[in-house]
């Protein structure tokens, strides 16, 4: 069994603003990296129980690339997202209103036994971290 790690961050953003950056295709290609010379690309979210989401992640060198994706299993409209990537591994995103213009995101994930717990942690963080400034920007 793989360690739980977890993250979390505070957007100043009303809650339906968050879920919606959170699932929108086109709001997903603008924050999901982790740094700014990565990209995403190729979104895909069909957000229902069974449905899938999927993403292409690429150095802007194109020295690297992935996909990342998964299939749902728990949708609960502005409180919670839960999916098992395709490894097996499992997500769980929470949301929160905090108030009419506060939103708290937590998500909690398996972690992947090739990198550093602390390495994949200080990445999922720095993609919400994206997520939050992108959300921010929008509820302005």
């Amino acid at each position: 069994m793989s360690e739980r790690l977890h993250i979390a961050a505070t957007v100043d953003a009303p809650l339906q603003t968050v879920w919606d950056a959170f699932n929108t295709p086109a709001d997903i290609e603008a924050w999901n990296h982790a740094s700014d010379d990565w990209t995403c690309t190729d979104v895909k979210n069909d957000l229902r129980v069974g449905g899938t989401l999927s993403s292409r992640m690429s150095a802007k060198d194109d020295s690297m690339a992935f996909d990342f994706g998964g299939e749902y299993t728990q949708v609960e409209e502005g409180q919670l997202l839960a999916y098992r990537l395709g490894d097996g591994r499992g997500v769980e995103v929470r949301f929160t209103a905090l108030g009419p213009k506060q939103t708290r995101v937590e998500e909690s994930f398996d972690a992947e036994n090739t990198h550093p717990a602390e390495m994949q942690q200080a990445g999922w963080q720095a993609i919400l971290d994206n997520f939050k400034a992108h959300a921010e920007a929008k509820a302005r």
